[in-house]
């Protein structure tokens, strides 16, 4: 009885077993309550110097441009050097400019140009290492962990989307800009200090010695991999047809007033719906159907949003976006076990950057989407043709791709795939 109820909470067997694996964790926890922080701190600082929703909308600018461009960048590089030393390189890059988005506040900087060059070196930073950052749990965990090493991942950066905006709230209220920019610098230097013990990690087939190597031909078309291109449009046809984000404003003045905090919960409730999924993971992440489990749950995202278009208490409207947000979360972490598990190492890091950029392009694109139909009709028909649609969609792929509906994730190797991993994690133990 007490394995059936364990199992059905958040796997913590990589966090027990691995102590790279945990550093890695504790670092990625750390970046990305400090990416949060910051975000709250460059809002407020471009609002303070602009006054003007252009001004803030550059913003997106300033990060979208460089998460595309430099993601796929990243992607050769990951698939060229030692991932290890990619992520240290780059995690030093974005340490570099998080002390220079301190330092240009500490001088009561009046320049937008320079605070969002700041902010576009340190997101190309990010991007550059994004693909590598990827590849790292499945190299460090054995095969059948790795969906759980990823919802340790996506527990952290929900339980930061929920946490972080409201403490850099309280830090800029009590302390000021440069106490949330500091604490950004302080996080990111987490992140390098937990790199400092993993192993070595250049792709499969480098020379033992060298670091660099060239990468394999094809790594672009392995994506008309059946599995891989599946997983990829499911993730698509959810984000691009059926994101609600933007439609939250419109639909909390028609429906509930226009409450500040009304909005508020709108954003919470998709969090806590991801948080309590990811919480809950253990169960999921033990099914070796992920493909199956992907578009179930991807499609179950596209039906909640339909429902939240059509939802008129504020009790359902806010039950429609947890279930959505819980959805999405058990989509992300079965895509992301899948992906990475049906790469060949040597391909894994484009296939990551191509991941990475559809993660980031997609929602974007997808809000873009929902505010242009609503616009032109209104907000509830912009959510229930989405979500619709999404659904839709996804039973085209799932209808036409056998192999992702049938994919199982590979038993345990009796080792993992990084040398001396096996060896720390004895040592941790």
């Amino acid at each position: 009885m007490s394995g059936r109820v364990r199992v059905r909470f958040l796997d913590t067997r990589p966090l027990r077993r691995s102590r790279p694996f945990r550093d890695l964790w504790i670092g990625s926890t750390a970046s990305q309550l400090g990416g949060q922080i910051a975000t709250v701190a460059v809002l407020a600082q471009v609002w303070d110097l602009t006054g003007s929703p252009v001004g803030t909308g550059v913003i997106g600018l300033a990060t979208g441009l460089p998460m595309v461009v430099f993601g796929l960048l990243g992607g050769w590089l990951a698939d060229t050097f030692d991932r290890r030393a990619v992520v240290r390189a780059t995690t030093a890059g974005q340490l570099l400019a998080a002390a220079g988005l301190w330092a240009q506040a500490m001088a009561d900087n009046r320049s937008v140009l320079l605070l969002l060059t700041l902010v576009a070196v340190g997101t190309s930073c990010s991007a550059l290492g994004a693909p590598a950052r990827r590849i790292l749990p499945v190299r460090l965990l054995p095969k059948d962990q790795v969906a759980a090493g990823l919802a340790l991942m996506n527990v952290s950066f929900q339980a930061a989307m929920l946490a972080g905006p409201a403490l850099a709230g309280l830090i800029i209220a009590r302390w000021e800009l440069p106490a949330a920019y500091a604490a950004q610098a302080m996080a990111t230097a987490v992140a390098g200090l937990s790199l400092i013990r993993l192993p070595a990690m250049r792709p499969e087939g480098a020379d033992a010695v060298g670091a660099r190597r060239r990468p394999e031909r094809g790594g672009w078309r392995i994506l008309r991999r059946p599995t891989l291109w599946g997983a990829m449009a499911t993730d698509l046809s959810a984000t691009l047809l059926a994101m609600p984000i933007a439609l939250f404003p419109l639909v909390n003045e028609l429906r509930f007033g226009g409450n500040p905090q009304t909005l508020g919960l709108f954003l919470s409730a998709v969090a806590v719906g991801g948080i309590t999924a990811g919480l809950l993971s253990g169960t999921v992440t033990r099914w070796r159907r992920s493909g199956l489990v992907q578009l179930t749950a991807a499609s179950v995202w596209g039906l909640a949003l339909a429902c939240f278009g059509l939802a008129g208490p504020l009790w359902l409207a806010l039950a429609c976006l947890a279930v959505a947000g819980a959805a999405d979360t058990v989509s992300v972490i079965t895509r992301g076990a899948l992906i990475q598990l049906e790469t060949p190492d040597t391909y894994r890091g484009r296939v990551s950057s191509v991941e990475h950029v559809i993660g980031v392009a997609g929602p974007e694109l997808g809000n873009f989407r929902g505010g242009l139909l609503a616009s032109a009709t209104s907000a509830s028909f912009s959510l229930v043709f989405g979500g619709l649609s999404a659904v839709l969609a996804i039973a085209a792929v799932a209808a036409t791709n056998a192999p992702l509906r049938a994919y199982r994730t590979p038993p345990s190797a009796a080792k993992p795939t990084t040398p001396h991993v096996a060896e720390a994690a004895a040592a941790s133990g």
